[in-house]
């Protein structure tokens, strides 16, 4: 207000009143400019900065237009805050739009090291990025150093899957499978000759072909062919009457001679895996060493063996159990 003097009309209070509000627009002014210089110094643009700078000049000019003259207190305070208002409005708006612009670079920034991290893999793609400033026996060493990198030979990665190692041991297993039943088919085709007795109280010894895959059922029914013209009471019964009686056990006729065989399997009175008739002609005699003998089979019919289990030999036999142990054979009692 340099117009105080020359023909200035107010009082002394006027004219100090005046003064108050000139030092107040000052500090104003002050306020202004720094909040322009910090809004300047975060966003690192000169364009905005220029651009917010004008913006606050127009606004300095509006307030000294709408303040020139006398205005009461209470008009000054409220044209000011309005102004210092619309200031503040105005840089905020800078800041989120710096802000916002700063996180757009930071993304691009972000996928564009995402891309340039997967696209290379390997050593050897940086050496020879930087092959043009090398001469080609450096690059040699250099890929021969870092272009192939493979197992270690001395760990151990047995443990490790391994597709091609488990196809190949699954096609071992499938061969050892295929030939372990190939020789047990040809075992089961090897001819077996079985002494057998047919025992209606008396013993018949007969002697029979057979093979070792044959089931009992199938043996009792080649059986009572062989008797059939010799015994009527044969004739006249059914393979489901017939019983096979082996070292005092009576072996269902499911079973087959294979079995018994493969398993060793014993009864009480001997091995059953043994069809021929033979004695232990050693003569140590001592209760600890198991003697080897085997005696002829019995083939009876299911009425004569009701009628007469209660009288010895047929009161010792068992149906044959093949998850029992005898640990001894016995040839009398249990």
């Amino acid at each position: 207000m340099s117009g105080m003097g020359d023909g200035y009309v107010g009082t002394a209070q006027d004219a100090v009143r005046i003064r108050r509000l000139e030092k107040q627009r000052e500090v104003e002014r002050r306020k202004i400019q720094e909040l322009k210089n910090k809004s300047a110094s975060v966003g690192g643009q000169t364009g905005l900065l220029q651009f917010g700078s004008g913006t606050s000049e127009i606004l300095d000019t509006a307030f000294k237009k709408e303040t020139v003259g006398l205005v009461t207190r209470e008009q000054y305070v409220e044209k000011r805050v309005n102004i210092r208002n619309k200031i503040e409005e105005e840089e905020k708006e800078k800041l989120q739009k710096l802000q916002q612009e700063e996180e757009e670079l930071q993304l691009q920034k972000r996928k564009k090291r995402k891309i340039k991290g997967n696209s290379h893999l390997s050593f050897a793609d940086d050496i020879e990025n930087g092959s043009d400033e090398e001469n080609g026996e450096n690059k040699g060493h250099e890929l021969k150093r870092f272009g192939k990198f493979g197992k270690d030979p001395t760990v151990e990665t047995s443990f490790l899957p391994d597709s091609e190692r488990e196809a190949e041991e699954q096609a071992e297993r499938e061969r050892l499978r295929k030939q372990w039943l190939r020789e047990q088919e040809q075992i089961r085709n090897e001819p077996l000759e079985i002494t057998y007795s047919y025992w209606d109280g008396a013993g018949h010894r007969r002697v029979i072909q057979a093979r070792k895959g044959d089931t009992i059922g199938e043996f009792l029914r080649a059986v009572q062919q062989q008797l059939a013209p010799e015994f009527r009471e044969i004739r006249t019964t059914s393979v489901e009457n017939l019983l096979y009686v082996k070292e005092d056990l009576i072996i269902p006729h499911q079973h087959s001679f294979y079995e018994l065989i493969v398993n060793k399997a014993r009864g009480k009175s001997g091995p059953l895996f043994h069809f021929d008739v033979h004695e232990d002609v050693r003569t140590i005699a001592d209760a600890t060493i198991e003697k080897d003998e085997s005696h002829a089979g019995k083939v009876v019919e299911r009425h004569w063996y009701e009628k007469n289990k209660h009288i010895f030999p047929a009161s010792r036999w068992e149906i044959y159990d093949p998850t029992r142990k005898w640990e001894r054979y016995t040839i009398h009692g249990d």
